[in-house]
Formats: structure tokens, C-alpha cells, sequence
């Protein structure tokens, strides 16, 4: 039997228009699953949900903090221990309103307060991602924490003073790329969670916002935003911020500890334009001068500062040049650096105990790192030279005792 011709030509026209459909719906999955890789990579999931040198988003990282150890769970695909039985909604949900696929509350460690803000359609888009990663059949592991914060009850009164749940919503007075830059600052990208000062409970307040602070349990100081004593961004340029968050370099330094694994894992993946984006908002944020740190203990610096000019003039010269003016990006300048002379004095403590590298990048692929001297420092040498670099060539640093070097001796390295 055979068809007639207007038969024929119609089954045609629906094969070739279902043909159509299914190509083009398969183009629209593979940009969703793209984006969603974008987005995973902008809200930096690998850092706690794989562990260093295993496979990725298996989970089982340990999180120390001062209540206890948390372990991150496994969101690779696999149906049991992984999110691979999940819906878009259920993940939705845990993104949105920080409680699990159970209704369980989940500890702030995981950064609900900064993804609550990400759009439903980002969101979506990465847990299509995570459908396609390999799945890996790794039960989690439960939390390590003391009584009575192993009571999730009480997180309901945390939730209470710290979290407010909702989307971003764009300030209509400010730019679109402002607004983009805000949106993955304060949404996948969580940058005030290291930078605003966590207090005793947990949990931090709005309005002390990029003010820095000590990242517990780590003994990294994150820097505030807003001050130009620290690491305030008034004064540096659109491509100098830039340059610092997408290659880990920049004019006025580089980034070590915490924020080189964000740039390693994150920020060097992101494009030209929303690195730009986020340079723009964080520029913006409201700048605070506060009082200049007394310098009462002028006597102990002119006390260590012979010996620590003889130790920078051995040992720190000939990279950071005789008046600590540096030598390009490879070694940054100490002279009007403000990481050198914030109030805390944590993290060029580190640097000249533990040395470091700047982070691997794309565009600054062969980093120059810092011998540690740790082995090679007492205490006093360490206090001594680091005291000499916070308050020599017009810095404004205070100096430091050998008490908060042996204090840092013991910090971990990861």
C-alpha cells in the first residue's frame, strides 16, 4: 500500500520538525549544562565539597570550626549518597532556603545566606551541571560536632538574627554592570563571608559588611573591603582589582592562603566581563578611614629594627629590592603595600613563616613563590624583620613580639 503524496509530504514536514525540536532542545540542554558549569565554578562548589588530590564532589571535606568538625556532603549524581535522586525543586530549595532535601537545617558553613540570593534559573542551571558530573558511591560522613551545637534546633534562633532569604533584587540607581558585579559578589561568588567579621555565635552583621576580620579556625586574616588601611579598594583601579581577583597578581601584589584557592578554583574561569562587573561593585563599596593605630610601642620597633634590617638586607632584598620598592608582579612591592601594614599582623607573619605561592592561573600561569623561614627564623628574627617591613619606607604598621610568631607556628597549612 502506498501513501498518498499530501500524506507523505506531511510525515515528512513532522519528522523533519521533530528532528528539528529534538537538535535544538539537545543545543538548549548542552548551554544549560555549560552555563551551570560557569555558575558551579563562579560559587566555588569544588573547594569544600571535594577533597584535595580526590575525585570532585564526592564531598567528605573536613570544615574545623570553633564548634566542632563539619564534613561537606557527596553532590556528585549518585542516586544514594549524592543528589542524583534529587528534583530542580528539592535542590532549589536547600539553595534557597538552607534546609535539606528532608527539611533538615543546614549549618551556615555551606553558604545559604549568599545563594539564597542566586536566581531560580542559576540555580537550575547548576544542578544540571552536577547531573552530568561522574557519580561517586561515597556515603557521608556525619558532623563532628560538640554538645550543644550538635543540636540543630538552635539553629533556628541563628537563622532568626543572621539569615534573610530572598533573591537579589537590582538597585535601580546603580548600573547593569554594577548590579551584575553585586549579584555574583554577594550571590555565587559569597565574598563577604570571609570578609566581615564572624563573631562568637557564627554568624556576622550586615552592617559591619567587607569590614575584614580573622578567618576562624584557619589563621588567615581576610582584609577588609572598605578601608583603605587594609585592603580598601578607593584607590586602586578598575584593572589593578581586576588583574588581583582573575590572575592572582596584580601592581599592588597578590593573593596567598584562602583567597588563592578561590582565585585558583573560581575567579580564573570567570570572563573578562564579570570579573570587570565585580570589580566595579566592590570599588563601589562605602569606604571607612579608621583611626591611625597609635604607636606607643615606637620603642620596640626601634629595638628590633636593626635586626630586622639585617635579615631583610640577607634575605628579602634581592627580590623586594633594597627599599622594598619589588620588582614587578613576580615580587610585589612592601613599601606602601597595605597588606603589610594592616592592624592585624597575621598574614605577613605567615608569609615569611610558611612562604607560598601566588595561585596558578590562566593568566599568570608560572607564579613566583616565597621560600618559608620558619626553619631558618627564631621567633624574635621573624617579629624582628617583619616589624622592620610594617614600619619602614613610610609604612604604618605596628611592630610585633615573638609572642604572636610562636602564636602562628602552629597555624595550619591548608
Amino acid at each position: 500500500m502506498t501513501l498518498p503524496l499530501s500524506r507523505f509530504r506531511f510525515f515528512g514536514w513532522l519528522a523533519v520538525c521533530l528532528a528539528a525540536f529534538s537538535h535544538g532542545s539537545s543545543a538548549q540542554d548542552a548551554s544549560v549544562v555549560a552555563r551551570g558549569e560557569y555558575l558551579a565554578r563562579a560559587s566555588d562548589c569544588i573547594a569544600c565539597h571535594s577533597k584535595p588530590g580526590e575525585r570532585p564532589f564526592a564531598g567528605g571535606r573536613p570544615m574545623a570550626t570553633p564548634f566542632g568538625t563539619l564534613y561537606s556532603p557527596n553532590i556528585s549524581p549518585d542516586r544514594e549518597t549524592g543528589i542524583g535522586a534529587w528534583t530542580a525543586d528539592e535542590f532549589y530549595k536547600m539553595m534557597h532556603t538552607g534546609r535539606s532535601r528532608s527539611g533538615e537545617l543546614l549549618y551556615p558553613a555551606m553558604p545559604f545566606t549568599a545563594y539564597t540570593k542566586m536566581t531560580r534559573a542559576d540555580v537550575d542551571a547548576i544542578f544540571a551541571y552536577l547531573k552530568t558530573v561522574p557519580a561517586i558511591r561515597q556515603p557521608n560522613r556525619p558532623h563532628a560536632l560538640r554538645f550543644p551545637y550538635n543540636d540543630r534546633k538552635l539553629l533556628l534562633g541563628w537563622r532568626a538574627l543572621y539569615f534573610t532569604k530572598g533573591e537579589y533584587q537590582p538597585n535601580s540607581a546603580k548600573s547593569k554592570e554594577w548590579n551584575r558585579g553585586a549579584y555574583l559578589a554577594e550571590g555565587p561568588g559569597h565574598c563577604s563571608m570571609c570578609h566581615t567579621p564572624i563573631n562568637a555565635l557564627g554568624g556576622s552583621s550586615r552592617s559591619a559588611a567587607y569590614e575584614g576580620g580573622l578567618i576562624p579556625m584557619q589563621d588567615w586574616y581576610a582584609p577588609s573591603l572598605t578601608s583603605n588601611r587594609e585592603a580598601g579598594l578607593g584607590e586602586w583601579t578598575i584593572d589593578e582589582i581586576s588583574d588581583l581577583l582573575q590572575a592572582g597578581v596584580s601592581d599592588r601584589g597578590a593573593v596567598y592562603g584562602p583567597m588563592a584557592e578561590v582565585v585558583h578554583n573560581s575567579l580564573q574561569y570567570m570572563s573578562d566581563a564579570d570579573i570587570r562587573a565585580m570589580a566595579v561593585y566592590l570599588k563601589d563599596l562605602p569606604g571607612s578611614t579608621p583611626p591611625a593605630s597609635s604607636h606607643a610601642q615606637d620603642a620596640e620597633a626601634l629595638r628590633l629594627n636593626p635586626l630586622g634590617k639585617k635579615i631583610y638586607a640577607n634575605q628579602c632584598s634581592s627580590c623586594h629590592g633594597t627599599r622594598g620598592e619589588g620588582r614587578g608582579r613576580d615580587f610585589p612591592p612592601l613599601a606602601g603595600n597595605q597588606s603589610i601594614q594592616m592592624d592585624s599582623p597575621v598574614n605577613p607573619i605567615r608569609m615569611v613563616l610558611n612562604g607560598g605561592y601566588p595561585p596558578g592561573t590562566l593568566r599568570n600561569p608560572r607564579p613566583y613563590g616565597m621560600p618559608p623561614f620558619a626553619q631558618d627564623l627564631s621567633d624574635e628574627e621573624v617579629a624582628a624583620v617583619v616589624t622592620y617591613i610594617r614600619t619602614t619606607w613610610g609604612n604604618r604598621g605596628t611592630p610585633i613580639t615573638d609572642r604572636d610568631v610562636n602564636a602562628l607556628r602552629s597555624a595550619p597549612l591548608d
